[in-house]
């Protein structure tokens, strides 16, 4: 009696390779959130995870770059320590700097699709740099929108207040990012893929 087999395939290989690299941009905004220096004027200090924002939008896309972020918050509140400082839990989901964690899927999603005019994922070297600056720019509005909303709420601050805490001391800081992330995605290691 002989006996065949048959494979199927579950989840095609560009849904794989897509997966995997949604997960290893999530580990690395947890390894972006080691990296911290407190701000003397606001509850939410300087980190690389803004940075981290930036290239899963660029480089994922927007469907993939924003599930990288969703799988990052959801590490987070599960316990692992990927959150600003090591932190972990629904602490920091709930705190102050809640706006800005629950931000980063739709700047990564807003990054993406401006930057590859939709949801198909270019190639780096297709990717113009004025959408590229613009696409961090208008993440960075996002970021700072909900970082603030989050600032008001929490804190109970006025406008003004949570800008000047929660934005103005950190628009410099974010300048440098874009210049890192434009410096990034442009150099050969990427380009040549």
């Amino acid at each position: 009696m002989g006996t065949q087999s048959q494979s199927v395939e579950l989840i095609d290989s560009t849904t794989t390779v897509n997966i995997t690299r949604a997960a290893l941009f999530a580990a690395l905004m947890g390894a972006f959130a080691y990296v911290t220096f407190p701000s003397p004027i606001s509850p939410a200090p300087v980190t690389l995870q803004v940075l981290g924002v930036f290239l899963a939008g660029i480089l994922l896309g927007p469907v993939w770059g924003g599930a990288s972020m969703v799988l990052y918050l959801l590490a987070g509140a599960l316990g692992a320590p990927v959150f600003a400082g090591g932190s972990a839990g629904f602490g920091p989901l709930l705190g102050a700097t809640a706006g800005y964690l629950y931000s980063y899927p739709l700047a990564a999603a807003l990054i993406g699709a401006i930057v590859h005019r939709g949801r198909a994922v270019r190639s780096p070297t297709e990717l113009g740099l004025p959408a590229m600056v613009g696409a961090m720019v208008a993440g960075t509005a996002v970021i700072y929108a909900l970082g603030i909303a989050g600032l008001m709420l929490v804190l109970n601050l006025t406008v003004v207040e949570a800008f000047l805490q929660g934005a103005a001391a950190f628009i410099p800081v974010e300048a440098v990012k874009i210049a890192a992330a434009v410096g990034i995605v442009r150099s050969d290691a990427l380009t040549t893929q």
